[in-house]
């Protein structure tokens, strides 16, 4: 358990202040359910040799229910506790086959597909978790698929430069195309646009949604808004006018979760 909480500290800071928000009977296993994608995502993001055989493992526990991992095994907790999606899980293995594959995103379809796979899973899989109201699951269900596609629609905003170094591209490469070829630093304030309002369309269809959550709505509303903030942080610094990534300072940060509270 400490692993987990010390993984979410570490690595996902915007997110850790969120889960200190959450109702306590629900914030560890939230911790250990951000454990498991957090593993998954970073072995393969780093190209480790283990990151095929760890996600046929927890594909294998979605096909079977066999246990042949630890993130298996969070997983089959996890679902004794809250009856996980398994559609989601095995979802979100196709993204990361997606990243192991490298496969390029050609249109804006694809790319919705893409975010779908890695982020809109999580979504659905936090809906489990922090349960939602009886009788509204599959519009509670699309709104969760919604806050986690904009999060990770604003990722690939913020890393642009940093994808790129890494030999990585997220953005649509017809959208490339129609905005000039490239999204250099000072060259790419049409296409941010672009895609801004792309993001912003899938806050406001996700965080419409976090009323009908049962637990957990003033956190997820202030996870979202602190996360569309670095849209605002984007435009405050001139849509990719300069190279690097925008970063919302801690102060701000928690203006927006206090904001968020008040609608919650």
């Amino acid at each position: 358990m400490a692993e987990a909480r010390a993984t979410t500290a570490r690595v996902a800071r915007t997110f850790s202040l969120a889960c200190r928000l959450l109702p306590r009977e629900v914030r560890d296993d939230v911790h250990l359910l951000y454990l498991v994608l957090r593993t998954l995502d970073d072995l393969v993001d780093f190209g480790d040799p283990r990151a095929a055989a760890e996600v046929e493992a927890v594909e294998a526990w979605c096909a079977t229910g066999a246990v042949r991992s630890r993130e298996a095994a969070i997983l089959a907790a996890l679902d004794r506790r809250h009856g996980l999606p398994r559609e989601a899980v095995e979802d979100f293995c196709r993204g990361m086959r997606d990243d192991l594959a490298a496969r390029p995103i050609a249109t804006e379809e694809e790319l919705d597909v893409y975010c779908h796979r890695v982020a809109g899973t999580v979504g659905l899989l936090m809906a489990a978790v922090l349960g939602v109201v009886p009788g509204r699951e599959r519009e509670a269900a699309r709104a969760a698929a919604a806050l986690g596609c904009a999060m990770q629609r604003t990722n690939i905003l913020r890393d642009i430069d940093e994808d790129r170094e890494q030999g990585r591209v997220y953005l649509a490469q017809e959208t490339l195309a129609r905005f000039g070829g490239d999204a250099l630093p000072g060259h790419r304030e049409a296409l941010v646009r672009d895609q801004i309002t792309r993001a912003d369309a899938l806050y406001d269809e996700g965080l419409a949604g976090v009323a009908l959550l049962a637990r957990g709505r003033f956190a997820i509303r202030a996870a979202g808004a602190m996360y569309r903030e670095i849209l605002r942080q984007i435009e405050r610094d001139g849509y990719g006018a300069r190279p690097g990534r925008a970063v919302v300072p801690t102060r701000r940060k928690l203006a927006v979760a206090a904001r968020a509270r008040v609608a919650a």
